[in-house]
């Protein structure tokens, strides 16, 4: 782990303003001072190293989710960073220790949860939207979700663990397996991600995306990259699969006209994953399904086994870390990063929470 991360800044807190970014409504991020909160019993503080920024990030920040999130919100759920306090009870972690967090809290009450699928809980707190997320230097939370990192794991790459979780929680719902052919519509972070894990179980991939440094990428990771405006992806899918279709289907790009083409491509009785989150109801070709017995699958979050596989194939260098990461921004940058992305110039951008003070 990084000694310079861990060593001076520890006992700086009484001699420097800690910050925090904020969301503030009408399209803003703004970095400001944030007060610690000393961690109660059961609960642990992180000196936050990286966040992630996400799509449900950036969903916010464009006020698609001013009815859930209240400004002004620190928000961030993508992180890594190091134990720098521990309240009473807490003997499964130390100061020091690197860590992540599995931004999940349910009720423990509802249906959900007495069937055993706590991380779709009916009442969950999706730590970092629906309560204060990791967009400040230091993070107080319950110590039951937090993961402990490899010591060897950079930090940087630790902070992939959360989206990598996604992926592999998606490409489990599909029961995919190796030898079998998937499909993923949309080559965002999640899209190359899911590609990465469903490679790593001994698949073919074809990843369809329109953007052409997207599709380099995908290629350049041993999937086969398809721009689905300029090739006929349908033809490229049974050329590939002996006019069968592919096994799974995941559709990641959340557009209209993705999710009614997504049961065109899948074999008979094979399985169709919705991963990108729709809004509003679309369309779906609902004789496909009933033509060739489709299962449609829907995939949300993770569960614990979800992070632990990721932190695995992170560590073991099965994910291409260091090129998903376009850019690490500084804590003040955060509002820049967020126009990046929404202007689609980047993968995976990260904030450097500490910055300059490191």
């Amino acid at each position: 782990m990084e000694a310079s991360f861990i060593g001076a800044l520890h006992d700086l807190e009484e001699e420097m303003a800690l910050r925090a970014a904020r969301y503030t409504g009408s399209g803003r991020m703004e970095v400001g001072t944030a007060e610690p909160r000393t961690p109660a019993d059961d609960e642990v503080t992180i000196r936050v190293a990286y966040n992630g920024i996400c799509g449900t990030d950036l969903h916010i920040v464009q006020g698609h989710m001013d009815a859930r999130v209240d400004a002004p919100a620190v928000i961030g759920h993508e992180m890594s960073g190091v134990i720098d306090a521990i309240g009473g009870g807490v003997d499964s972690l130390t100061v020091g220790q690197p860590v992540t967090v599995m931004p999940l809290r349910w009720c423990g009450e509802c249906a959900s949860c007495a069937a055993g699928h706590t991380h779709i809980c009916q009442r969950l707190d999706f730590v970092g939207i629906d309560s204060p997320g990791a967009l400040q230097e230091l993070w107080t939370v319950p110590a039951s979700i937090v993961v402990p990192l490899p010591e060897g794991l950079p930090l940087q790459h630790a902070a992939l663990v959360e989206p990598l979780a996604v992926a592999v929680h998606d490409v489990r719902r599909s029961r995919l397996t190796a030898g079998e052919t998937a499909v993923v519509i949309g080559g965002g972070p999640i899209g190359q991600l899911i590609a990465v894990v469903a490679r790593a179980a001994g698949a073919t991939v074809i990843v369809a995306e329109p953007d052409a440094e997207r599709r380099a990428f995908a290629a350049a990771q041993g999937s086969i990259a398809v721009d689905p405006i300029s090739e006929d992806l349908a033809a490229i899918v049974e050329e590939r699969t002996g006019g069968a279709g592919a096994d799974v289907v995941f559709e990641v790009a959340g557009t209209k006209g993705t999710a009614l083409d997504a049961t065109r491509h899948a074999r008979t009785r094979g399985r169709v994953v919705f991963v990108a989150i729709h809004p509003e109801p679309v369309p779906v070709d609902l004789h496909r399904i009933f033509w060739r017995e489709l299962e449609v699958l829907g995939a949300r979050v993770y569960e614990r086994e979800d992070f632990e596989r990721a932190i695995v194939l992170l560590d073991q260098g099965a994910v291409p870390a260091a090129a998903l990461i376009s850019r690490v921004v500084q804590l003040d940058d955060t509002m820049a990063a967020f126009d990046a992305l929404l202007s689609a110039a980047a993968m995976k951008i990260l904030v450097d929470v500490q910055g300059a003070d490191r």
